[in-house]
């Protein structure tokens, strides 16, 4: 507990020197991860989870379940220590995880048990089981409120079924939050598919505006689409820069570590993508250079990069170290990398 104390009264004073001698500052990270593929080895009744079973192609036993597990909670317990060494995250958004099971053996790992995390997770009717949930530290962020919005298909494809939007309401560092975690239709969907999810999720974050007009809103997720695609900046409203960001928008700085510096978070055909995207509302934005950080305001974003994540040899050399690739067990992460945007706020 020393430690942690300590650490964060550094990154205080650290963040201090950025903005005003004089002023206090606290910093908090958010993050996202897609877990890939996070399942238990127990069949769950009505999903179809069978390769996910000791007799399935995976062959997933016990041993690949508690390896997956210490691998992940290792990138969720470093990820927001490059600017907040001993803290990490305040809250971490994560995607394919199979239910309420593997998320309480997840937060029981050392690393995350130390930290006291606790999760947030409600079943949904993705046919093979994955859902998404969200991961907080009690010392930063107090949920009050969550729902599961649902993705609504038009009737003629009333058969299908995916993820629905995971929305947490609470308080971080005092002020009045909402997260909203998602994972939007896959590319084996055509664009339209995703472009409803960008629809549905503003018609809710619209609702919750007009509801709360001071609420702080964060949407976050594996979108499978590009921050300049459809989806995210016509349907979702997410904005390249803060300047063109409305009273209902949201601010994606995303956009220019695609376009500009050629970063992503999963590789495909030897090309990097960046679906994995937290965007901001306004109210999180200094848009006039007011400097008034009273409440919550953006500060920086990053991909979270650590060597043992990538590949080091072989054909892939230099993509995301998977747990499988082939069928093969790797013992690796996720195709996916994690994303993190920190936040600050003055102390009174």
């Amino acid at each position: 507990m020393k430690r942690l104390w300590m650490a964060a009264a550094t990154c205080l004073i650290w963040a201090c020197a950025v903005f005003a001698q004089e002023k206090k500052f606290g910093m908090y990270a958010v993050g996202f991860y897609n877990q890939e593929n996070l399942f238990d080895t127990i069949h769950d009744e009505g999903k179809n989870d069978y390769e996910y079973l000791p007799t399935g192609t995976m062959k997933w036993n016990g041993m690949k379940y508690f390896a997956k597990l210490k691998n992940m909670s290792t990138v969720l317990a470093e990820m927001g220590t490059d600017r907040l060494p001993g803290v990490g995250a305040a809250v971490i958004g994560v995607s394919e995880v199979e239910n309420s099971r593997v998320l309480a053996d997840l937060v029981e790992q050392p690393k995350l048990k130390e930290r006291g995390m606790k999760f947030v997770h409600i079943e949904g009717p993705d046919r093979r089981g994955i859902d998404c949930a969200l991961l907080y530290n009690p010392r930063f962020f107090t949920p009050e409120k969550s729902f599961l919005q649902p993705y609504v298909y038009e009737e003629k494809d009333s058969a299908q079924r995916t993820r629905g939007f995971l929305t947490v309401q609470g308080k971080l560092a005092g002020d009045d939050v909402t997260f909203i975690v998602c994972h939007w239709p896959s590319r084996a969907a055509v664009s339209y598919y995703r472009e409803r999810a960008g629809e549905q999720v503003r018609a809710l974050t619209d609702s919750i505006r007009r509801a709360s007009p001071e609420m702080k809103i964060m949407v976050m997720g594996d979108m499978n689409d590009d921050p300049f695609n459809p989806s995210m900046a016509k349907a979702l409203g997410a904005k390249r820069t803060p300047k063109d960001v409305g009273e209902g928008d949201f601010y994606n700085p995303w956009w220019d570590i695609l376009a500009k510096k050629g970063q992503g978070t999963l590789m495909y055909d030897g090309k990097w993508n960046l679906f994995d995207q937290i965007v901001l509302s306004h109210n999180l934005l200094d848009l006039n250079s007011k400097k008034d950080y009273s409440t919550l305001k953006f500060f920086k974003n990053d991909i979270f990069m650590r060597n043992y994540l990538f590949q080091t040899e072989g054909q892939y050399k230099g993509n995301t170290k998977r747990t499988h690739a082939s069928g093969i067990w790797l013992n690796g992460y996720s195709d996916h990398l994690p994303v993190l945007v920190y936040l600050v706020k003055e102390l009174k």
